[in-house]
């Protein structure tokens, strides 16, 4: 077992690695070259393209990683996005959806298999940064808790954090008694940092009160050039 260095967004996290022998059997008809290479190549490409320190962008680039890569979807750990899916109407996701971290651990567990060069997905530009819309400006700072004293129109989230959040919930609780969840952060690393943006803006009226379920600071977004209230 080797222990090395993986990059994601600039960062390198500790991960385990431990090589897949080239006799393993195959238990598995999902192959690299039809199943996974078109998930890394959505998922991955931006922090492991073929000029990054651990690329990616091949079967025998991502063989010798591919137990390691099973765990660290597995926890969630990679790709670092930071949030809960479905916790709130977050407009960009770079998490893996659930079919995808099941495809990959399978893949890995039935032998890893290359499958036919025919079916590798196409190449896609590479993206750079996460962050939300650049029509995002800041608006109120949050420390765990802020009671509005006017009418607010939220259009995402900046964490505030100076290391690992291993878990924190972000909701708005209504004076109707309503509560609107916003952003559930999980495993999120400041690292990484990012902003997280919503589809629609969230209107919440005067004496909402904003609350993390942990002690965290986190910055209100409101589009530019709108006007904060309703």
């Amino acid at each position: 077992m080797k222990v090395k260095r993986w990059c994601g967004s600039g960062v390198l996290a500790a991960i385990v690695v431990t090589s897949l022998s080239a006799h393993d059997i195959i238990t598995t008809n999902l192959t690299y070259t039809r199943d996974i290479s078109r998930i890394f190549t959505q998922r991955c490409g931006s922090c492991h393209s073929a000029a990054s320190s651990i690329p990616l962008t091949t079967y025998e680039e991502t063989r010798p990683w591919a137990v390691g890569i099973k765990e660290q979807v597995l926890s969630r750990t990679m790709p670092p996005w930071g949030a809960v899916k479905g916790f709130g109407n977050l407009a960009q996701d770079g998490g893996l959806s659930q079919e995808e971290i099941i495809i990959i651990a399978a893949w890995v567990i039935g032998g890893a298999p290359k499958g036919d060069p025919q079916l590798l997905a196409k190449p896609e530009p590479v993206r750079t940064g996460r962050t939300g819309p650049q029509s995002l400006r800041d608006g109120p700072t949050v420390t765990d808790q802020l009671v509005l004293s006017s009418a607010l129109r939220v259009s995402g989230i900046r964490p505030i954090a100076n290391k690992l959040v291993s878990s924190a919930r972000i909701t708005a609780a209504l004076p109707d008694g309503k509560v609107e969840p916003l952003l559930w952060l999980y495993r999120y690393d400041p690292r990484n940092s990012h902003n997280f943006a919503f589809r629609e803006q969230v209107n919440l009226p005067e004496g909402t009160v904003i609350r993390s379920s942990e002690p965290l600071s986190f910055v209100l977004q409101v589009a530019t050039g709108s006007s904060p209230g309703r």
